[in-house]
């Protein structure tokens, strides 16, 4: 048998491995992710394309997106909005701004209000998140959406306040899950306080989504192994975006990396984790990036704003903002063109009751394990007095 042919049935195997429901090993998610042929990343999409339907139907939703500070302390290489950049526009939304634009979005049809934030210098270090906590319930009660919340590493309290405030997601990328680009990557940052952040959030019942960050310096391994660990630390939303190089940041001028690395990723999670989330980002190509995503697996459209909102992207500041591109209507025109639909608002309901359900469960089991372990250590098999 010619080397040609043992990697095709090598690839078949894998397939029928991912639609069988059985968990891909790390090097056979390594073979996957340094395909080449487009013959074979076809093959990988369609599959992808197939546990999508299985789990979720021809549904996608849409995610508004309200950037309302771009006031950051951190220093991260990759952002346009790390301290020191100078030329990054710095805003900061009023409470009043932020719900007209929120219930703008949630009158065009978005599922869900993702609030993010740098991590601003005027919450985050001097602890006052009451501004915060005021936004996520008015907010809340305006739209009645579901709301995500990006707001950066928070104290536990926080995440507490979050879970009594309504919060249904945290959103805490860790970019990449090789310790040592992290360091390059979020200077001066903890590596391990972030997964321990989302694995708090969880204890907490709030849904949590972590991301990586293609063409930083990671290997196909790194991208392996981010892979794996998304898929074990359970959270329900897993994203892949690729760098866009920002002006005045240690990444300027880096040679993006192309974007079938991007799509087929996508693919990858999708084999690796078919019942998760996986957005497809209109922040890295605007609208006309959207399709192939969408071909890959994703079944999330995110950052979607909307026009004459003076609000910026994240890896785009203004893609496709002011052109009205980024709205529900253009989304639909094309998940229609490709036999999908965007989902009604309950049936995305639906899915997240499941998931906390789940996650109560879970919860419910940590704390009996906890439970029953302190009681082995502090009434062993001694008797009392001995």
């Amino acid at each position: 048998m010619t080397i040609l042919a043992m990697n095709k049935v090598y690839l078949n195997n894998i397939l029928q491995k991912a639609r069988n429901g059985i968990s891909l090993s790390y090097q056979e998610i390594v073979y996957l992710l340094s395909l080449q042929d487009p013959g074979a990343i076809q093959q990988v999409m369609m599959t992808a394309r197939q546990l999508r339907e299985r789990h979720f139907g021809n549904k996608v939703f849409a995610y508004g997106f309200i950037y309302f500070s771009t006031y950051c302390r951190n220093h991260c290489a990759f952002c346009y909005y790390r301290q020191t950049n100078g030329l990054s526009p710095r805003y900061r939304k009023s409470l009043r701004e932020v719900v007209e634009i929120a219930l703008r979005l949630a009158d065009s049809g978005v599922h869900l209000v993702d609030l993010t934030m740098g991590e601003d210098p005027l919450i985050n270090d001097t602890g006052n998140y009451d501004l915060l906590l005021e936004m996520i319930t008015r907010v809340k009660e305006a739209t009645g959406l579901p709301l995500m919340i990006s707001p950066g590493v928070v104290p536990d309290q926080i995440l507490q306040s979050f879970s009594s405030c309504g919060v249904d997601w945290y959103a805490l990328y860790q970019e990449t899950h090789n310790p040592i680009l992290y360091k390059k990557l979020r200077i001066g940052q903890s590596f391990s306080e972030r997964g321990e952040k989302r694995a708090k959030a969880r204890r907490n019942g709030i849904l949590v989504e972590d991301g990586i960050l293609l063409g930083v310096g990671e290997t196909t391994g790194d991208r392996a192994n981010s892979i794996m660990t998304m898929m074990r630390d359970g959270g329900h939303q897993a994203r892949v975006m690729s760098l866009v190089p920002q002006p005045q940041t240690p990444m300027a001028g880096r040679v993006t990396v192309p974007r079938i690395n991007e799509y087929l990723c996508i693919a990858v999670m999708r084999l690796a984790m078919p019942d998760r989330l996986i957005p497809a980002s209109l922040d890295v190509d605007g609208i006309k990036g959207l399709e192939m995503r969408l071909q890959a697996g994703a079944n999330v459209v995110t950052s979607i704003i909307p026009p004459s909102s003076s609000l910026a992207g994240v890896s785009q500041s203004t893609l496709d903002i002011e052109q009205g591109l980024r709205t529900v209507p253009e989304v639909k025109k094309i998940v229609a063109g490709i036999g999908l639909e965007v989902a009604c608002a309950g049936d995305y309901v639906a899915w997240i009751t499941a998931q906390k359900e789940k996650l109560a469960k879970q919860e419910d089991c940590y704390d009996e394990n906890r439970y029953c372990g302190r009681t082995a250590a502090g009434f062993g098999g001694g008797i009392p007095g001995n």
